[in-house]
């Protein structure tokens, strides 16, 4: 097992130097028993400038609680789009992305904890991803990049999921009235409106116990999933099986780079730094803890799906794998089932919506609150509910004019989630700790760098190309 400690000169002399870098003293706090003792804990300037770190990133959570947590923000309905990725791989590529994504996630992850605990053993804990870039990378990295693909991706996530769910609200409402006359806009902004209420919630630690619930549903729709997959494909219902790839030879290729943003927005969080910010200290070996959690739970629902929805419906899979499992209208399944399975997703894509909101809900707070109120002040709950509201309201905004999850999708995975989760976590690792260049861990991250920036650029091309093609099938508030 690789031996991550720095050198004792190297720790000394980065102690040394975090004397001379007072000015990130801001990003250090720890956990009280309430609000007061909590930031009693900050430093002076921390305390008149960053509400936001004192009311939404609370360090009060258990290792358990932070599982909860990456569960939601990691094992979440675009999993349902993984038989589609496959589309474009085939069974033998499709299944080694994602065994290398889960592989490549994890080991990322893992080098993201270890940096911030290093950090906060020296006195400067980082809460947010832009934070760590600003420390490590400069100033200029964390304000001009870090900070404004962390907030595309994680807003882009909330768009993406009031679509998402404003489609299962749909696919429910065609299911009694085949016939019926609502728009697909109208269920997303119903959608909407449970996500004005959620979004009101004040902190990031108070989401513990309904992530806990966002945990079991995403085991729930999962299973359902993959039983009407295996009852389908074993019947005469489902479509003929076909595992070919389809399309010319130029199509194949950009499918492959569009397969390859999609697994990887699956298997995106891009909120690392903010969910490790969520753990009382001492927060060493929690995040691990939390990670193991996660992807147990991982394991078992993206290959199950993915595996048993590719069978199933083959080259036909759609985007959404629920999709499959209706026929020109007609349900291949009981409709109960269909409902249930929809209304399981529905209800774990408020929870994800929710979790992906923190980091712009953080901006507001540190924007409108004073925190030399109490949280639950009307100084500060007035100013809350205004700009949360209006937030909420702009993404439902935007999901209901554009409604096309798939293209959002893959933009998103290729210029969002594979810097902050494939490449930045190597390279951070490398620039702190400092591993030999004789090292393995040394060339395998710098490997992983290359290796997923190279893909970065060409999945993002894809996924434009992508958009372009579609694009004259696009229309505003779209009934699709």
């Amino acid at each position: 097992m690789v031996d991550l400690t720095p050198y004792p000169k190297r720790e000394k002399e980065r102690e040394m130097g975090s004397l001379g870098n007072s000015a990130n003293s801001k990003a250090v706090h720890e956990a009280g028993e309430d609000d007061y003792d909590h930031h009693k804990h900050l430093s002076p300037t921390h305390q008149q400038l960053d509400a936001g770190a004192l009311f939404v990133l609370k360090s009060k959570g258990s290792w358990l609680h932070c599982g909860y947590h990456l569960t939601t923000s990691i094992v979440a309905p675009p999993l349902l789009s993984l038989p589609f990725a496959f589309t474009f791989l085939g069974w033998a590529a499709g299944i080694i992305s994602l065994v290398v994504g889960a592989l490549v996630t994890f080991y990322s992850y893992n080098l993201l904890s270890l940096v911030l605990e290093h950090h906060a053993q020296l006195g400067r804990r980082h809460l947010r991803f832009r934070d760590m870039a600003n420390d490590i990378l400069g100033p200029k990295w964390g304000r001009y990049y870090v900070g404004p693909i962390q907030f595309m991706v994680c807003y882009g996530a909330v768009i993406a999921c009031t679509l998402l769910g404003g489609q299962c609200m749909k696919a429910i409402y065609l299911l009694s009235q085949p016939n019926g006359s609502m728009k697909l806009y109208e269920f997303v902004i119903i959608f909407g409106f449970l996500m004005l209420v959620l979004a009101q919630i004040p902190s990031f630690h108070s989401l513990r116990h309904i992530n806990l619930i966002s945990l079991f549903l995403c085991l729930a729709y999962s299973a359902c999933a993959a039983a009407a997959s295996i009852y389908i494909g074993n019947s005469s219902k489902g479509p003929t099986k076909d595992y070919g790839l389809k399309g010319d030879a130029e199509s194949q290729i950009f499918g492959i780079f569009n397969a390859i943003a999609i697994i990887a927005t699956t298997y995106g969080n891009g909120i690392i730094p903010e969910i490790q910010a969520t753990i009382a200290p001492p927060v060493k070996g929690k995040m691990f803890k939390g990670l193991c959690v996660c992807y147990t739970v991982l394991i078992i629902t993206f290959f199950t799906v993915a595996i048993t929805g590719y069978w199933a419906f083959g080259n036909h899979s759609e985007g959404l794998l629920l999709s499959n499992f209706l026929d020109d209208g007609n349900p291949l399944v009981p409709k109960w089932f269909i409902l249930m399975t929809n209304l399981f997703t529905i209800l774990q894509l408020s929870a994800v919506g929710v979790v992906y909101l923190q980091p712009t809900n953080e901006v507001l707070e540190r924007t409108f609150a004073d925190p030399k109120s109490k949280e639950l002040s009307a100084r500060n709950v007035i100013p809350r509910v205004v700009s949360r509201s209006l937030s909420v309201v702009i993404a439902t905004t935007v999901a209901a004019m554009l409604p096309f999850f798939g293209d959002i999708n893959a933009v998103i995975g290729a210029f969002g989630f594979m810097p902050l989760d494939f490449i930045l976590p190597v390279i951070f690792f490398n620039l702190t700790f400092k591993p030999s260049k004789r090292s393995l861990v040394f060339w395998l991250n710098v490997s992983i760098a290359v290796v997923f920036s190279a893909l970065a650029i060409i999945a993002a091309i894809a996924a434009v190309r992508q958009i372009v093609l579609d694009a004259k099938t696009y229309r505003l508030f779209a009934n699709v």
